[in-house]
């Protein structure tokens, strides 16, 4: 696998983020095996629910490494701005999602989707700030 970027920053964030997703997967497949064949309960069904969201932490540790190491500033600038418009809007949607869960029954959002919407806002919002610079 070959990263066509010349900045290192990114170079290595993209290493990095690849090696968390790698860990995402595995955590996820793990629990979910010993979930559906050893049922476990007590500390280690607490302890495998949990195991994916580490991964979680270290992807978001990982961007925030990129962001430290990132020497040209636009940029920088470019990818905070889109992470701010990502919280507010996946913050707006589950808030708007969960009063029409309450008032008008509407199903219920899974928890568990939040940080995919979360990462997907985010990169439509980074679309959307570069657009405003060409």
């Amino acid at each position: 696998m070959t990263c066509s970027t010349n900045n290192p920053a990114t170079r290595r964030y993209m290493w990095r983020f690849l090696a968390t997703m790698l860990f995402y997967a595995l955590f996820l497949i793990l629990a979910v095996w010993v979930f559906v064949h050893f049922r476990p309960t007590g500390v280690l069904a607490w302890l495998l629910a949990l195991l994916p969201g580490l991964a979680i932490v270290g992807q978001i540790a990982v961007f925030g490494m990129y962001l430290a190491e990132e020497k040209d500033e636009f940029v920088r600038n470019l990818q905070i701005q889109a992470m701010i418009w990502g919280v507010g809007a996946t913050l707006a949607l589950t808030t708007g999602w969960g009063f029409l869960e309450s008032f008008v029954h509407l199903r219920h959002f899974d928890l568990v989707l939040i940080y995919p919407l979360y990462c997907a806002l985010t990169g439509i919002s980074y679309g959307l700030v570069r657009l405003r610079y060409r």
